[in-house]
């Protein structure tokens, strides 16, 4: 017996009153879909950004949500430009000719989020299932992250050329403050945050509020008119925060973490009233990492002034916002070393002695769900606040203590917890050799 299970007995004998086993997916319990079918948005998170079973669990969750439940747009922590081409794709608007091609797009590191064998899946379901609906009954695919700078603004201007020339004209002058970065947006926040350039603030604002005016003009015209003028619209959006984010990013990670969280939630409540234009109310899954979609105010994060979309959800939407935080005790990631670096397949080490991935190791069962919303027993349960891991994008075993754990309270963080003791890599739809190799068994642990 472990030491967690000489110390914590009762503990472990408490939560396994309360846990719900998952025999199959997360989809076939009742309860949970149930609870999430109730609420406009569905914010479904995952423990790091490279594990199979947290996106084949959100997609079983999504396809039953969608198929049976309303639910009218899945939206990613991804770029909006990227995850457009496949919202064209799914509704039978593009020339692509099957999911991979529709996710090709998604060039900027790390590709293998979106581009995985996964979701290229799920895109082809979400097509079948649009196939011969009106616009207004469709489900749409959108991206509410702000790295796509000038991604955005190309699309800005592609699409006053075609819609008003002189506006183009207008727009392109805004912009050309950006044109001696050569496309690299931390150049420019660089050089705008030292003073190197004076920075492009007031041309990006402008040009935001003259497609605010455009938009709030176009009242008529069809539902497919009014789509690309919103996308048009929130490309614009985008610019503006993008364009403030990277001269914050230079000043310290909250001010920078605040205004990106603060975008995706102006990305959702811009898709809520543009949905409800086209004629039917917006529910919807939102799919991100557990340290954006878990309310930052029961975590570290709270403690040094972040928020998130977790958190900033419930204070906009209150109890029509369900808060889904997914976490592993160990298995196999798909992640890199350093930023920009090649993707591998990872051992993701057991989680540490007294962490809630060690507790719910020694609940005993492989798979289950913890209801936490509006659960005064299950809360005093877990009142202590405990260690919780979140891989991203990079992985490094030998620091991941400091590097991947941090302190909260469960039953504030999430409205309800999925468990998967032991996970795997998703697998990329390009894989590096070096993924197919997998991380050598002798460099674990003994190598570290």
């Amino acid at each position: 017996m472990s030491l967690l299970s000489l110390r914590d007995g009762p503990l472990l004998q408490g939560l396994r009153q309360h846990l719900r086993a998952l025999p199959a997916d997360a989809a076939a319990d009742e309860l949970l879909v149930q609870q999430l079918s109730r609420v406009k948005l569905a914010l479904l998170g995952e423990a790091s950004h490279g594990t199979h079973e947290f996106y084949a669990e959100r997609v079983a969750l999504s396809q039953r949500l969608v198929r049976e439940h309303g639910f009218n747009a899945v939206v990613v922590e991804a770029d909006w430009p990227d995850a457009w081409r496949v919202n064209r794709y799914i509704r039978g608007g593009s020339g692509d000719a099957d999911a991979e091609a529709a996710l090709s797009g998604f060039e900027r590191f790390p590709t293998w989020m979106w581009r995985n064998t996964v979701v290229r899946d799920f895109v082809e379901w979400l097509r079948e299932h649009n196939r011969g609906k009106p616009v207004s009954q469709q489900v749409g695919f959108y991206g509410m992250d702000l790295y796509s700078l000038y991604r955005s603004i190309a699309a800005v201007l592609a699409y006053l050329d075609q819609a008003d020339p002189e506006a183009a004209q207008r727009a392109r002058s805004r912009y050309a403050c950006f044109d001696h970065f050569a496309e690299d947006s931390q150049a420019y926040g660089y050089a705008a945050s030292f003073g190197l350039q004076s920075s492009c603030e007031d041309e990006v604002i402008q040009q935001l509020r003259d497609m605010n005016r455009r938009a709030a003009e176009f009242l008529a015209g069809s539902n497919e008119d009014r789509a690309d003028l919103f996308y048009a619209q929130q490309n614009a959006r985008l610019v503006r925060n993008a364009e403030e984010y990277y001269r914050t990013m230079f000043h310290g990670r909250v001010s920078s973490w605040n205004l990106r969280d603060s975008h995706m939630v102006e990305t959702l409540q811009a898709l809520d009233k543009h949905l409800a234009a086209l004629g039917t109310p917006a529910k919807m899954v939102v799919w991100a990492h557990n340290s954006h979609l878990g309310d930052a105010s029961a975590t570290e994060m709270g403690d040094i002034g972040e928020w998130n979309v977790g958190q900033l959800a419930r204070d906009r939407w209150g109890e029509q916002a369900m808060l889904v935080g997914f976490s592993t005790h160990h298995g196999t990631v798909t992640a890199a070393s350093e930023w920009d670096g090649v993707h591998e397949r990872k051992r993701v080490r057991p989680g540490l002695p007294g962490s809630y991935e060690d507790l719910f190791h020694e609940v005993g069962e492989q798979r289950f769900w913890l209801p936490l919303r509006d659960n005064a027993p299950l809360a005093e349960l877990l009142k202590e606040r405990r260690l919780q891991r979140a891989i991203g994008v990079i992985y490094l075993p030998k620091s991941e203590r400091t590097s991947h754990y941090f302190h909260t309270r469960l039953p504030a963080q999430f409205d309800a917890l999925i468990h998967v003791d032991e996970t795997r890599a998703v697998e990329p739809l390009v894989p590096e050799p070096t993924w197919h190799a997998g991380e050598p068994a002798e460099t674990y642990p003994s190598g570290l």
